[in-house]
């Protein structure tokens, strides 16, 4: 017998290339495997075996093939852009925008190249450079949805809302499906009687309310729409049923983040007696539950003319992650936090830093708003002994609400609670537990504001945050509104007016609907007073 003809080179970059265009990310790698065995030094087999293992999440063998393929063919626009999203994913946002700029210039008419550039560069947080690529990309493929949604949230970010709403509008009328963008349509602006979206998203539920990804965005859309015209009623039912959908195909147990903070307890029973740290005074960490104010206290203290605004980094629980090691697939865990807690404290605070490099070096000082940095404030105050603390604390009740009629990505591990309720007043008491011992293991290291405080007395507290800053007043910081910086945070629209108090009691309206929840915020011994 004539024994089978092993396949050619040829014949296997066509496989992989269908398997790429068909979504098969294993296929794709296996069948780029078998071509480098053929030619080890091929730069389109590193690209599909990349391109692969990126999808597969797995990011080393990706950043390994991509920067081979690149380097073999630095021509080649698309694979620049691939070597770039695996940067991104391998936390190297330096080196992820010095490739997407050469990658920018290889492909001036590639739209979908230049939508992926964009992409990268709003995770780098580059707002002003992914405007600009998702404009071009606009401009050479109008008739694409996507592109017309990723411009649109970048001028979000920006504070430009009419102009996105012309781009979801856009979006809209090509992909009338694509649920997230008749989300943050409703967000927009205040919707009134004469102009709402009501009508419309009804008619989307009732057609498409058995797929979980429409229900969700759908039902939080007509939530917010109802809220704007005052039937809080309507707005509650929608806010539930729209989160329940995206809660049923969800992973969690809130069992998981109680063990989070057991474990945390656990490994700091007080400050680290020996601890040294990187003595850096250029971070200054604002946290605490999601919708309790970070983002007005980041504009605030950027405000300085010695501040920079850095946004919601990831980057010291990604630090953390990288030297505790460990099998588990997820940024937090009691494994990952009882080998962090042996870390050596001044190499996770230079790791840190470094990792916000080069998009911290504007000005001397910067804020890193990443709320939940709260489950890590006992790292960070060791590992960072000269940086800033903040923790926001808002009404219990308004946290909660404000946490669970938020349409938080399905997919975020740190923000799994907000799908019911109840889970959510379960996280605040964890929360509350906490910082209660993060304030007696570190006395004095968190500054704790009360949102409720800041927009009673704005001067007041902008002084205090300035003094435990170590920052000199400036007038500026009163003023943040003219601040045109970009902001991508839930709050990119309202941060661009003064200080008001509409949110500060939010949750009246909804009390009938929460009597559960104030219970079971009594039963864990948090005031819920008025």
């Amino acid at each position: 017998m004539t024994p089978a003809a092993h396949p050619s080179f040829d014949h296997l970059r066509e496989q992989a290339h269908a398997a790429l265009h068909g979504r098969d990310p294993a296929r794709t790698a296996a069948l780029a495997a078998q071509m480098l065995r053929l030619q080890p030094s091929s730069p389109e087999a590193h690209y599909l075996a990349g391109v692969g293992a990126l999808e597969l999440h797995q990011t080393g063998a990706a950043l390994e093939h991509l920067h081979r393929a690149a380097s073999g063919e630095p021509r080649r626009a698309e694979y620049a852009v691939q070597f770039a999203r695996a940067l991104v994913r391998g936390h190297r946002p330096g080196d992820a925008l010095q490739v997407a700029l050469v990658a920018s210039a290889l492909a001036p008419r590639d739209a979908l190249l230049l939508d992926a550039l964009g992409t990268v560069c709003t995770q780098c947080h580059a707002h002003e450079r992914a405007a600009a690529l998702y404009r071009r990309a606009v401009a050479v493929a109008p008739d694409n949805p996507t592109c017309q949604f990723n411009l649109a949230m970048s001028l979000v970010y920006a504070g430009r809302g009419g102009e996105a709403e012309r781009a979801l509008e856009a979006c809209l009328a090509l992909a009338p499906h694509h649920w997230q963008a008749h989300g943050v349509l409703s967000r927009l602006r205040r919707q009134d009687a004469a102009r709402n979206h009501l009508d419309s998203l009804a008619a989307l539920l009732r057609a498409h309310g058995d797929d979980p990804a429409a229900a969700y965005r759908l039902g939080m859309a007509l939530g917010k729409e109802y809220e704007d015209l005052g039937d809080y009623a309507q707005a509650f039912a929608h806010f539930s049923r729209g989160k329940a959908a995206a809660r049923a195909a969800l992973d969690y147990a809130q069992a998981q983040d109680a063990a989070i903070v057991d474990a945390l307890v656990r490994a700091f029973p007080q400050a680290p007696a020996t601890a040294a740290g990187c003595l850096s005074d250029e971070p200054i960490f604002v946290m605490g539950m999601p919708r309790s104010g970070t983002t007005l206290v980041e504009r605030i203290i950027a405000g300085h003319p010695e501040v920079y605004a850095a946004g919601e980094l990831e980057n010291f629980s990604v630090s953390v992650r990288r030297m505790a090691g460990g099998p588990e697939p997820v940024p937090l865990s009691p494994g990952v936090v009882a080998r962090a807690a042996q870390l050596d404290w001044t190499q996770l605070g230079e790791l840190y830093l470094a990792s916000t490099r080069p998009l911290t070096t504007p000005k001397p000082r910067f804020v890193d708003k990443f709320p939940h940095n709260f489950l890590y404030a006992g790292f960070i105050a060791a590992a960072l002994p000269n940086a800033k603390l903040i923790c926001l604390r808002r009404h219990p009740l308004d946290t909660c609400l404000g946490n669970f009629r938020e349409p938080f990505a399905e997919a975020s591990f740190f923000h799994g609670y907000a799908f019911d309720l109840l889970d959510t007043g379960r996280y605040y008491a964890l929360f509350d537990r906490l910082m209660a011992h993060w304030r007696r293991g570190f006395p004095g290291r968190i500054l704790e504001v009360g949102y409720e405080a800041l927009v009673q007395s704005p001067e007041t507290t902008t002084r205090q945050l300035l003094e435990h800053c170590e920052l000199p007043w400036d007038d500026a910081c009163l003023h943040f509104e003219h601040n045109r910086a970009v902001s991508s945070t839930a709050s990119a629209l309202q941060v661009r007016s003064p200080i008001h108090r509409a949110g500060v009691g939010r949750w009246k309206h909804y009390a009938p609907q929460l009597t559960g929840l104030r219970q079971l915020l009594l039963d864990e011994g948090i005031d819920c007073g008025d």
